[in-house]
């Protein structure tokens, strides 16, 4: 816990965390009512992640918390989770927290293994093109909130799908029926003393759980636009515009307070202060916050089983999300942050988070810059935004809760807004094609359809384009030619005139791997019926794979039958380690004819080959 408390610093830290926990509470507010679990989920996971990933991170100056992206994913997670339990959110409660919970042990795991620097190494266009859609969704998803329209409550709309939800209702009866082994298709006496029970409230119930499935998601918004311009409501339009034009307006005049919260004090200020029926956002409960003992008693495996790869999901991104922002930290400060370690502290903040009932976070650029230029240059500055926030928890939960939804809609679209990567779309009349598919299959697919899958296919995507660059570029420089026709290398000037047709010499440049071993594989074809020998120099091949290796196996086996000999010229270790496992060496390429330099080689060459123009 080096520098953790250099009092030195301590009055830096204060201010340096105190500043930051201002800027972080509408945004905890706000991304907590954004993700489907209410203001205090995001609270909570502001409070538990910052503190923990302070204390235990490497990085000294991070701020970390809900950030727009980790929210994202957090909602696809939370909606999923929740319709399978009838729209029931305490009884999902239990399987969301445990698996935000193992995303974060993930990502302790991932710093303990020390892939921590291994992040850097996802390609900048899926970052671009996810960045991007995660803007679009929260500005699309919000719009409607911002307007005053909740599908939910619309009930024209609702009453579309109580057909459904009766139908859905007497499904579950039956299979209730089925797994008791009392269902008798002659007799439906218990189904109908079971349907008696069945209240307008629950068909309501149901119907508005439908009609919120039907709403959700980009696609969804898109489809209530009509029916919100038909219902809208005004205050709640203009509180959310007058958020907007405070955040924008005020970083015009000083950049000293954060735009963000003074919109949210001054626009619920002025709504509350003069009484206006506005719509509050969910009651933040009061006191301490409580573990959720659902998480462990009520544990059920299959719940959650769906949601392993979203969970991994979750952890890569606030890993990347979380190391992004402490090399912007490096910057600043002029130090080194530790990537394995940050890892283990955004872990055990993302895990204690779960517990009592938070969101998932991971270190955010803007609050630990903010931190930074006020003066924060220990990991306690994060301790003290984590702690402040639970003061305001503590002190002015009741007040909070009286901040209009439609300010926090009206902040989340500027984060939208804000979120987009433009560098990266102002780049796309000059980026290669490929990259350029890759950032936009990833952004259409995050956009409209599911943002864990859309990352893994953009992956995919730009890992093969890699592969086949990699491959064509190796082709290119690894040529198989006479010397009578390629342009020699120093140490070949000397190669005797008169065996330029019977001796062939490949130049092995770059790694042998499975995006370059169907051109390899040529090199049999490319050599004439009348040649001797072949030459392979090695000493700038460092890599071979599965597939090269058994790729130079084939050219090999095929030119012995052809009884030309094959000589190796520098064979570097790993590529050596690889033949001798499968006996090439010494099956095809006895020992006697692997030689260090090209000059040794060419004294077996003179020893072994005649001229057959002679």
């Amino acid at each position: 816990m080096k520098n953790l408390f250099n009092f030195k610093h301590f009055k830096g830290d204060l201010f340096g965390g105190i500043t930051a926990g201002i800027v972080a509470l509408p945004l905890a507010l706000a991304f907590g009512v954004s993700s489907g679990l209410g203001p205090s989920a995001g609270l909570y996971g502001a409070i538990f992640v910052s503190f923990f990933a302070a204390l235990f991170g490497g990085t000294n100056t991070q701020i970390s918390g809900p950030t727009a992206p980790m929210t994202a994913v957090s909602m696809v997670v939370i909606a999923g989770i929740i319709a399978i339990n009838d729209g029931n959110i305490e009884k999902a409660l239990p399987a969301i927290l445990t698996v935000f919970i193992l995303a974060g042990l993930m990502q302790i795991a991932l710093g303990l293994i020390g892939l921590g620097k291994y992040i850097k190494f996802i390609p900048y266009p899926v970052v671009s093109g996810f960045m991007t859609a995660i803007g679009i969704i929260i500005l699309i998803t919000q719009i409607l909130p911002a307007v005053g329209y909740y599908p939910k409550e619309d009930v024209e709309f609702v009453d579309q799908f109580k057909p459904e939800a009766e139908e859905l209702i007497l499904t579950n009866i039956l299979k209730e029926e089925s797994g008791e082994g009392i269902l008798v298709l002659e007799d439906f006496k218990e189904t109908i003393n079971r349907a008696e029970y069945i209240s307008q409230d629950d068909i309501l119930k149901e119907s508005q759980t439908l009609a919120a499935g039907e709403a959700s998601g980009v696609i969804g918004a898109i489809k209530m636009f009509p029916r919100a311009l038909q219902n809208i409501n005004w205050l709640e339009l203009l509180l959310a515009l007058g958020t907007i034009l405070i955040i924008y307006g005020f970083k015009r005049i000083t950049t000293a307070l954060p735009s963000t919260l003074v919109a949210l004090l001054v626009v619920s200020g002025i709504a509350y202060g003069f009484g206006l029926d506005y719509r509050p956002i969910e009651e933040i409960p009061s006191g301490l916050p409580i573990p959720n003992l659902g998480i462990f008693t009520g544990f059920d495996l299959g719940s959650i089983t769906p949601y392993i790869f979203t969970a991994l999901t979750l952890a890569l991104l606030g890993a990347i999300d979380s190391l992004l922002t402490s090399v912007v930290a490096d910057n600043m400060t002029k130090t080194k942050h530790n990537p394995n370690k940050e890892l283990v502290g955004q872990g055990i903040g993302n895990s204690i988070a779960g517990i009592f009932g938070g969101i998932p976070g991971a270190g955010a650029t803007i609050r630990t810059v903010v931190n930074i230029n006020s003066g924060g240059k220990t990991r306690l500055s994060g301790m003290v935004a984590g702690v402040l926030l639970l003061v305001i928890l503590l002190l002015l939960g009741p007040v909070a809760s009286q901040i209009p939804a439609a300010v926090l809609a009206g902040i989340l679209i500027t984060v939208g807004i804000g979120v987009m990567d433009y560098k990266g779309l102002k780049a796309i009349p000059y980026m290669p094609k490929a990259e350029v598919i890759v950032m936009i299959v990833v952004l259409v697919l995050s956009s409209v359809w599911n943002l864990v899958y859309a990352v893994g296919i953009g992956l995919v995507i730009a890992s093969l384009m890699f592969m086949k660059k990699m491959g064509d570029l190796t082709s290119e420089r690894s040529d198989v030619k006479s010397l009578l026709k390629e342009k020699y290398w120093e140490d070949e000037i000397n190669f005797p005139k008169a065996l330029k047709e019977e001796v062939y010499i490949k130049h092995l440049k770059g790694p042998l791997f499975f995006g370059s071993t169907s051109d390899f594989q040529n090199l049999a074809t490319q050599i004439p019926n009348h040649a001797k020998a072949v030459i392979i120099r090695m000493g700038r091949m460092q890599y071979m794979d599965q597939s090269g290796l058994y790729a130079m196996e084939d050219v090999l086996v095929d030119l012995v039958k052809r009884d030309i000999k094959v000589v190796f010229v520098n064979v570097l270790n790993q590529p050596k380690y690889m033949m001798e496992r499968i006996d090439i060496i010494p099956d095809l390429i006895p020992k006697e004819r692997i030689f260090k330099t090209f000059n040794e080689c060419l004294v077996w060459i003179k020893a072994n080959v005649e001229d057959t123009k002679q």
